[in-house]
Order: structure tokens, then C-alpha cells, then sequence
């Protein structure tokens, strides 16, 4: 871990980053593609130590309430997020500010800060994302080792639920032939009908693979998954696109179980709903001072 004063904190989309890097281990991550020009190790944790001074001169900046995202690159509730609290301290100053925020995470940590949560979602509106890629428990600690199982997570969306905070699944990477089975859809859906999550993003059923990623993650199979690597590469080379065979049949599955189950799966609807600032919401806030 090694600490920076960052230039900026927002993206022109609102989204924040606190840290660079990741301890969770996942042996898919796309953000150890060298895409991204990370100059250090992928688990020397980047600290952008000035991040809250940065946020908060931010919001008092803008002109219009917004949603606030983080963890689109790195999970913001990673180990060491317990000790230095950057992320509790921005979720302090978007409550503080009136803004909205959405969180994406694999941790069971985020549960830490519930309260600040539940009451952003009653000043503005709060929404948490979880990625769920592994129904089977005992593949779930291969596939992603150093992080809460896919039951745990499920049971922070029902946590979540029961606080009326509303919550949006990510069902990604779906790995050929590691978890692209119909028994893995079925149980990541049931849980996700289960927990009433709001919606599922899935932009299909494989996984994407870059320079950077993709060595890693070959390394992994061929410590989990003896013939794996091998397999991979006869099929599908040096491509980015890595889809499952099984593509057409599952996607079908997905599609008519959210469709029947009212859980939204258009991308677009997903993206937009997470996107948009209760305005009236905001302004009644806004009148109280």
C-alpha cells in the first residue's frame, strides 16, 4: 500500500475511484489489463489519500445535485478500506451534501456503513451493486479467493432490502466452461428474485480478456483448472470477446426469468435508473436549510 495526493477525484460522470488496485484476488479482473497503465503492483493498493478534500470541494461546485458512483475499477470496500475509512469519509460528505451515490462492491463490508446508507436514501437515494459470477460456494472461493462468497453477498442484498436501500446485480464474468451452466444461472437468479433486486446488468454470457488480465488469469487456471489454459487458447486465441458456447440458451433463460419476475434487464434501463437524482426528492432536502 503507498499513498498519493490525487489532481482530481470526479470523472466527467460523476464516478470515483479511491484506490488503485485490489486485494479480493478475483482471477478475472479486467483491471489489471495494462490498458489502464498501473504503474505498480496490482495489489500494492494505491491510496488517493486526499480524496475527501477533493470530493467535498467538488460537490460544493456543482450547481445541481447528482448521483455519485464508486467501484466501477476498484472495489472501495477492499481489506484496507477497514483501517483507512476513505470510503466511509466520502459517503459522510455525499449525505452531508445532499447528493445521491451508488456503490459497487463484492464485499460484505459495505455493510460497516449501513447507516450512512440508509440515510442518503432517504435525503436523495442510495443504490448498491453487487456482482454475483458463481452460485457454487466451493468454486466462488477459487474463481474469486479473497472476498465474501456469492451466499454472503446474497445475503448483504437482503440486508439491503429490508433497509429499503434498492440494489442492482451484476451477473459477470460468466467463464466458459467454469461457471456457464445452466445450474449457475438458475441459482444466481433465484437469489437475485429472492433479495428483490431492482435490476441485473449482464452484457452476455462470457467473460473479456486483454493483455495484462488475461496472463493472470491463464496462470490461474492452470493452477485450478489442469488443461484449462490449453483449452482456452485452441478455442478462442488471442480474442478479447471470450463467449460461452452456451451463449444463445442462457441468455434466453436470463432474459425470460427477469421478463417474468419484473426484475429489469435491459442495460440501458439499468445504467439510466442508476444515473438519475430524484429531483423532488433533492429539492425538498435543499428546502430544509
Amino acid at each position: 500500500m503507498h499513498f498519493v495526493d490525487a489532481k482530481g477525484i470526479l470523472s466527467a460522470h460523476n464516478g470515483m475511484n479511491l484506490y488503485r488496485g485490489c486485494t479480493h484476488g478475483c482471477i478475472y479482473c479486467d483491471s489489471r489489463s495494462e490498458c489502464y497503465q498501473m504503474k505498480h503492483d496490482f495489489e500494492d493498493i494505491e491510496v488517493k489519500q486526499n480524496a475527501p478534500e477533493l470530493l467535498e470541494r467538488a460537490l460544493r461546485s456543482k450547481r445541481k445535485k447528482c448521483m455519485i458512483g464508486t467501484g466501477a475499477m476498484c472495489d472501495p470496500y477492499m481489506h484496507c478500506e477497514e483501517e483507512l475509512q476513505l470510503t466511509r469519509r466520502c459517503l459522510e460528505l455525499i449525505d452531508e451534501y445532499g447528493f445521491g451515490v451508488t456503490v459497487q462492491t463484492k464485499s460484505d463490508r459495505i455493510l460497516r456503513d449501513l447507516d450512512l446508507l440508509q440515510s442518503i436514501n432517504r435525503k436523495a437515494k442510495c443504490v448498491v451493486q453487487m456482482t454475483l459470477t458463481t452460485y457454487d460456494e466451493d468454486l466462488c472461493r477459487i474463481v474469486e479467493p479473497k472476498v465474501c462468497t456469492t451466499k454472503r453477498r446474497y445475503e448483504v442484498l437482503q440486508i439491503m432490502r429490508e433497509n429499503g436501500i434498492p440494489t442492482v446485480v451484476w451477473l459477470s464474468p460468466v467463464l466458459p466452461y467454469i461457471n456457464d451452466t445452466r445450474e449457475n444461472i438458475e441459482g444466481i437468479l433465484a437469489y437475485c428474485r429472492e433479495a428483490g433486486v431492482y435490476g441485473i446488468i449482464c452484457f452476455g454470457m462470457g467473460v473479456t480478456l486483454r493483455k495484462g488480465d488475461r496472463e493472470y488469469f491463464y496462470a490461474a487456471l492452470d493452477r485450478h483448472f489442469p488443461g484449462m489454459h490449453e483449452k482456452y487458447h485452441r478455442r478462442f486465441g488471442y480474442d478479447y470477446e471470450i463467449p460461452s458456447e452456451r451463449s444463445g440458451e442462457l441468455m434466453k433463460y436470463f432474459r425470460d426469468f427477469c421478463r417474468k419476475n419484473h426484475i429489469v434487464s435491459d442495460v440501458e434501463k439499468v445504467f439510466a435508473y442508476l444515473s438519475e437524482f430524484p429531483e423532488n426528492k433533492g429539492y425538498e432536502q435543499l428546502s430544509l436549510f
